[in-house]
C-alpha cells in the first residue's frame, strides 16, 4: 500500500517535472508538450487504477493552483481553455492505457507498451481534447478532429518512448512495473 501511494505522488511529480519542458503553442491556443508522456507512462509503469489516481493527484494540484502545467499554467482557469478536454482525459488516458498493459500478455511488453499508448495516450486522450476544442472553439467535429491531427506526430514518437522505457525498466528493475507484477524479462 505504502509503495503504491509513493509511486502515485512520484508519477504526479514526473508528469509535473515534463511540463518544465518549454511547450510549442499552437495558433489555436493548445500546447504540444512532454506532458503527455508522463500519461502514457503512468499506465505503461502504474496499472490502469494507478496511472489514473497519479493523473487525479496531479489535476488537483494543477487546480488548487500550482503552476505544474507546461509553460508554469495552473489554476481552476485551466480547465476552461482550449486544452481542457486534453487535460479531463488525463486519467482516463493513463486508465485506458495500463488496463491494456495489465491484461495483453501475449505480446513483447515494449510493444504492448507502445500499442496501448497509442491506444489510451492518443485515442481515448483526443476523444476528451477534440470535445474541449468543440465546446472552447466552438468548432465542428470534422474541425476539432482537424485541430488535434497537428499532436500526432510527436505524440506517436512519445508513445514509442513510453513502450521503450517501459520496456528497458522491467529489464533493469525485474518485477518493479506496478502493471505487470509479475514480469521478471521484457
Amino acid at each position: 500500500m505504502e509503495r503504491s501511494v509513493t509511486l502515485v505522488a512520484v508519477f504526479a511529480a514526473l508528469t509535473a517535472v515534463l511540463g518544465l519542458i518549454p511547450p510549442v503553442t499552437l495558433g489555436f491556443g493548445v500546447p504540444v508538450t512532454a506532458q503527455s508522456l508522463g500519461v502514457m507512462l503512468c499506465g505503461t509503469v502504474l496499472g490502469a487504477r494507478r496511472g489514473a489516481l497519479a493523473m487525479l493527484l496531479f489535476l488537483l494540484l494543477v487546480a488548487l493552483g500550482l503552476p505544474l502545467l507546461s509553460g508554469g499554467r495552473g489554476g481552476l482557469g485551466v480547465f476552461v481553455a482550449p486544452s481542457a478536454g486534453f487535460l479531463i482525459g488525463f486519467p482516463v488516458a493513463a486508465f485506458v492505457t495500463g488496463w491494456i498493459v495489465e491484461r495483453w500478455r501475449a505480446a513483447p511488453l515494449g510493444l504492448v507498451a507502445g500499442i496501448a499508448s497509442v491506444v489510451g495516450g492518443i485515442a481515448a486522450l483526443y476523444a476528451f481534447g477534440i470535445a474541449g476544442l468543440m465546446l472552447a472553439l466552438g468548432r465542428s467535429l470534422p474541425e476539432a478532429a482537424l485541430l488535434a491531427l497537428a499532436f500526432l506526430p510527436g505524440d506517436l514518437a512519445k508513445a514509442g518512448l513510453a513502450g521503450a522505457l517501459t520496456a528497458g525498466l522491467a529489464r533493469a528493475r525485474p518485477g518493479s512495473l506496478l502493471s505487470r507484477p509479475d514480469v521478471h524479462a521484457a
